[in-house]
């Protein structure tokens, strides 16, 4: 596990592989204290997910500026809750 300092109020955490679960390079964006978005690669390509809550203007353009398109899927709060517990994707 990896804290990647990507601005002021913004980090990335980058999640250890798990063996045989097909999923890797997982990787989280916190705005603040908070994780909003996260990627990994599965089979099917590399995914993007965001958070469907509003929180802030400010974590709005966290979200946008770390997303390589504005296509992510959007997703429950609990789901990104779950890839930080190490109980998701």
């Amino acid at each position: 596990m990896h804290l990647i300092p990507l601005g002021t109020n913004k980090t990335e955490l980058r999640l250890d592989d798990k063996d045989g679960c097909g999923v890797h390079d997982v990787r989280v964006l916190f705005s603040y204290q908070t994780p909003v978005a996260y990627s990994c690669v599965t089979a099917e390509g590399k995914l993007f997910f965001r958070t469907n809550e509003w929180y802030s203007m400010t974590t709005t353009r966290h979200i946008k500026s770390w997303l390589p398109y504005d296509d992510a899927e959007e997703v429950d709060q609990y789901i990104i809750d779950d890839v930080v517990k190490g109980n998701g994707h």
